[in-house]
């Protein structure tokens, strides 16, 4: 299925052209939110890897911030069998309380249950789940660290899988967070991972929703360095698509939402916006939100599958003879 973060990145997707198209005036958030992030206040020793650290820490936000979270996700990339990391896997989502013995799913973990736990063994256990969730979202894991395992390995060399530069990256991403974000979120229910109606037709999953705000976490370095060494947060045009798109894709308005909003972890900036203004601004007029998803709703139904249909047959096409 497709993705919605893959679809926002290319720029013939009916997706991308549909929203880029309705929602064209971009600019004037994009700079505001550039000036008001300042520079980033945590980056990366040289040789981290960058996408699994960004997934790494929005574990371990989701830790922090739902009394109950899903690491169904994890679940699902460990049953896919694409690395030999069963036994390790098992374990170690055994131990959170997510799988029984037999690896059959349980639900939700309980962080509470662990705050004993030191920050390394958080950064670890997040960095882990990480990995796993590859399993499940990437198209291609021969790079995976988890290819380092045997079937034989346990959940120790799993964890340990994380160096110590990342450990101590995550550690300092945390550390921001409490500070920054967990004050800025409102009251109200929370909910992390959740998917929409949408995300049947279009593969999509939140990050946050608390309160009525869908919150999306970027860890991202921002800009390419300044002269000296500093970077500038970047707001790109695919990641303000991506939270109109989340918005869209609940069809029936099941949660309710009233604003979005991007937390930059490497800037502990929280940036939020409510749904009306922003939408008018990007529009450069008032919008009607249910109008909107049934426009949306015809484009992931009908438009996107035959564009995908057509990308298929076009690289089978172009494959050489022989192949």
């Amino acid at each position: 299925m497709a993705t919605l973060t893959s679809e926002v990145k290319d720029a013939k997707s009916p997706v991308a052209r549909w929203l880029r198209s309705t929602f064209p005036h971009h600019q004037g958030v994009q700079a505001d939110y550039r000036e008001a992030a300042g520079p980033a206040r945590v980056l990366p020793s040289p040789g981290v890897a960058h996408g699994t650290q960004g997934a790494a820490i929005d574990w371990w936000l989701r830790f922090l911030i739902d009394p109950a979270p899903s690491v169904r996700l994890a679940v699902a990339g460990l049953r896919s069998g694409r690395a030999p990391c069963g036994r390790a896997g098992l374990e170690l989502l055994r131990d959170l309380g997510a799988v029984d013995n037999s690896g059959n799913h349980l639900g939700s973990i309980r962080p509470t249950r662990f705050g004993d736990r030191p920050d390394e063994w958080w950064a670890r256990v997040s960095y882990a789940l990480a990995l796993l969730a590859e399993l499940y979202r990437a198209r291609n894991v021969d790079g995976s660290r988890l290819m380092r395992l045997s079937p034989d390995s346990s959940a120790t060399d799993l964890l340990a899988l994380a160096d110590a530069d990342e450990v101590a990256d995550l550690i300092a991403m945390r550390d921001v967070a409490a500070e920054c974000l967990l004050p800025a979120l409102p009251a109200g229910p929370v909910a992390t991972g959740s998917t929409f109606d949408g995300s049947a037709d279009v593969q999509a999953d939140a990050d946050l929703i608390v309160g009525g705000i869908l919150v999306d976490f970027k860890a991202g370095q921002g800009s390419r360095p300044r002269a000296d060494g500093s970077r500038a947060a970047v707001l790109r045009r695919e990641d303000l698509d991506q939270l109109l798109g989340y918005v869209l894709l609940d069809y029936s308005d099941a949660f309710a939402l009233h604003s979005v909003a991007i937390y930059a972890v490497r800037y502990g900036h929280y940036a939020a916006w409510p749904l009306a203004d922003l939408c008018a601004e990007l529009a450069g007029h008032p919008v009607h939100l249910e109008a909107l998803r049934q426009e949306f709703t015809q484009v992931v139904q009908v438009e996107l599958p035959g564009y995908r249909r057509a990308s298929i047959l076009e690289r089978f096409q172009r494959r050489p003879a022989g192949d």
